[in-house]
């Protein structure tokens, strides 16, 4: 009978722990060439939330009213689906390729590695709000009472909120097809729940203290409070304040799931 011993190697024990400037945008930049050579998923992150605000316009092109209702919602739940999905992805590959495993090794601490992978996809989805906020509002003509670019801060911290939960689910997936099974666990009850169908106290009162909960609902208001007031209210700060809250919450448990163990 043959054993394996798990043990923590020296090098990864000695690696500090205090985010380092330097560290987190070498490890930024490491995943930014990375994405650079991979059109496709540049293409899902950045084209993919525009498609379907175009889509969903012409879905609507005989009722324009519903398209306001519903289109400055799902500006912020787009960018975080796409996001949510690609990060999963792609943080998948790093610990099964064994690259996670050999940067964990180096004297880069875990803050450094999930803040680098955070400041690079959060590069990618300043671009990604950017295109997606310009074409609903400047091209087809979502209308909202409140400044286009509070939508667009909202959208931005959709889409790291999204980052940070793709990064948390895929420290508990061993497969690309098992990141994408988190999907329905994590993002559709929050799509059923976030009061994008239905006002959420509308909802059955134990759905509706789910919903209070759970961070696309906080997202999904505060895009509705850009839609009907001219000026910042309380609760779009606090839904904004609540939102990124959440972002970083789940990025600090993100940190708490990498191992620096060898077999």
């Amino acid at each position: 009978m043959s054993t394996t011993t798990t043990r923590t190697s020296p090098a990864a024990s000695s690696a500090p722990s205090a985010i380092n400037l330097a560290r987190t945008t070498a490890t930024a930049a490491r995943v930014l060439r990375q994405l650079r050579h991979d059109p496709r998923t540049i293409a899902l992150m950045i084209l993919i939330p525009c498609l379907m605000l175009l889509l969903l316009r012409y879905v609507f092109d005989g009722s324009p009213r519903t398209f306001d209702s519903i289109g400055a919602s799902l500006l912020g739940i787009f960018p975080l689906i796409t996001m949510f999905l690609v990060t999963s992805i792609a943080t998948l590959r790093e610990r099964t390729s064994g690259t996670l495993e050999r940067l964990l090794a180096m004297p880069l601490g875990k803050g450094d590695l999930i803040a680098g992978y955070a400041l690079a996809f959060g590069a990618v989805a300043v671009v990604q709000s950017v295109l997606a906020t310009g074409l609903a509002v400047w091209a087809l003509g979502l209308d909202v009472t409140g400044s286009a670019w509070l939508l667009l801060l909202v959208a931005l911290l959709d889409a790291l909120l999204g980052t940070a939960l793709g990064l948390f689910v895929s420290a508990f997936a061993s497969s690309e097809f098992q990141a994408v099974q988190f999907m329905p666990a994590v993002i559709f009850p929050q799509l059923l729940l976030c009061g994008l169908f239905t006002p959420r106290p509308a909802m059955h009162p134990v759905l509706e203290g789910i919903s209070n909960v759970l961070p696309m609902s906080y997202a999904v208001d505060g895009m509705n409070e850009v839609l009907k007031h001219t000026d910042i209210t309380t609760d779009f700060v606090r839904d904004s304040l609540i939102v990124a809250a959440c972002a970083l919450l789940v990025l600090t448990l993100g940190a708490a799931t990498l191992r620096r163990r060898t077999t």
